[in-house]
Order: C-alpha cells, then sequence, then structure tokens
C-alpha cells in the first residue's frame, strides 16, 4: 500500500487552519461529504479531529481514491468511511443527505461550471443551516492577482485554458442564488480563502 498513498505538501501545511476554521461551523454530529478528496491526507486528518462526525472522502480520479484507501487502511479510524466515486457535476452525489459539504483545492483545477454544480448540489444535501464550505486560491473582484497566484493562474491556463483562478464573489453569489447564504470568508495559509455559506431555504428538488 505504501507505494499508492500519494502526498501533497499544501495539504499538510494548510490541514491545522482549515481544522480550526472547520471547528467554529461544523455540528456535533452527523456526515460530512468532502467532494474531491485528493490524496486523502484531509480526509484522515479531519476524521480524526471530528471523532464525532462521520467522515465521507470522494473523488473521481481512480489513483486519488487508491490513495485515500491506502491512507484509512494504514488509520484505522472507525468515522472515516471508504472513498465514493463522485463528481461534483454529476447528481449522483446529491442521492444523500449531508450534515455538511467541504470541497479544499478543487475549483481552480476544475472545469467553470463546476462552481455551479458544487452550490447547486450542496443545496439538495444540506438541511438548513447547513455548512458549504470551500478552500482554495481565489481571486477578489476588482483586484490583480498577487504574485504567487498569478504565476499559478498562467500555469494552470498554460495547461487547460478552461482552468484558472476563480473569483470569491462569483461563488458567493452562485451560492445565494441556490438558497446558500454568505456566512463568513476567512484568509487562510498558501494564500488561499475559506467561504462558508449556509443552507438558509428548504432543500431542493
Amino acid at each position: 500500500m505504501r507505494g499508492v498513498k500519494r502526498t501533497a505538501a499544501a495539504a499538510l501545511r494548510n490541514r491545522e487552519a482549515i481544522a480550526s476554521a472547520l471547528r467554529r461551523v461544523l455540528p456535533p454530529r452527523g456526515r460530512v461529504l468532502e467532494l474531491g478528496s485528493g490524496t486523502g491526507e484531509h480526509a484522515v486528518y479531519l476524521a480524526r479531529a471530528f471523532p464525532a462526525l462521520e467522515w465521507q472522502p470522494s473523488d473521481p480520479d481512480l489513483q486519488a481514491r487508491a490513495s485515500i484507501r491506502a491512507w484509512s487502511a494504514e488509520e484505522r479510524l472507525p468515522n472515516l468511511l471508504g472513498p465514493l466515486d463522485y463528481d461534483v457535476r454529476l447528481p449522483l452525489w446529491q442521492a444523500r443527505p449531508a450534515d455538511a459539504v467541504l470541497c479544499v483545492n478543487v475549483l481552480h483545477v476544475a472545469p467553470p461550471d463546476c462552481g455551479e454544480a458544487l452550490v447547486r448540489g450542496a443545496s439538495r444535501v444540506l438541511p438548513r443551516g447547513g455548512p458549504l464550505i470551500v478552500y482554495g486560491p481565489f481571486r477578489r473582484r476588482g483586484n490583480p492577482l498577487a504574485r504567487r497566484l498569478a504565476r499559478l493562474d498562467a500555469q494552470l491556463r498554460a495547461h487547460d485554458p478552461a482552468l484558472g483562478v476563480r473569483e470569491l464573489e462569483a461563488l458567493a453569489e452562485l451560492a445565494l442564488s441556490h438558497g446558500l447564504a454568505q456566512s463568513e470568508v476567512m484568509a487562510m495559509p498558501e494564500e488561499g480563502d475559506l467561504l462558508i455559506v449556509m443552507r438558509s431555504e428548504p432543500s431542493r428538488p
């Protein structure tokens, strides 16, 4: 299993700050759906940090799911479930309710329609007051990107013009249009931001 496990330096650097922020908004019990779990290191760390919550990782990438399973097998946490093959753009992940939805470092490396798919799906699976938490590098409307984020954005767009650092305000507006009211924006490590929106209306069909 050692060769299957992946690691991400950014995940190791930002996991404590993310956990600290989540302590303020996650429910005391219930199920957290993590979309785009990547290496699985966040899932393991956060499942350990929140033992009363059932942690459901997911990723559409086969190798990512193998890495998540490898980390899970090593840690053997009773509240960490096996990874599911969920693509945020497809409705499969909306079939089961969640008490919170987490998405970390996904939107800038995903097609632009993933932002709307994320908030639309969250509006269907979350209960009233349930949080959608999105972490990642974001641009602010009307402001130029900082040097490091500008380099990241250029690299992503050179690889695929559909990728790139997304606008935070645009995502917040999409969330509001789907009944998710903005609660807070927190500046985070790695020149990232954490957007918290809450379900403010009854779940939509």
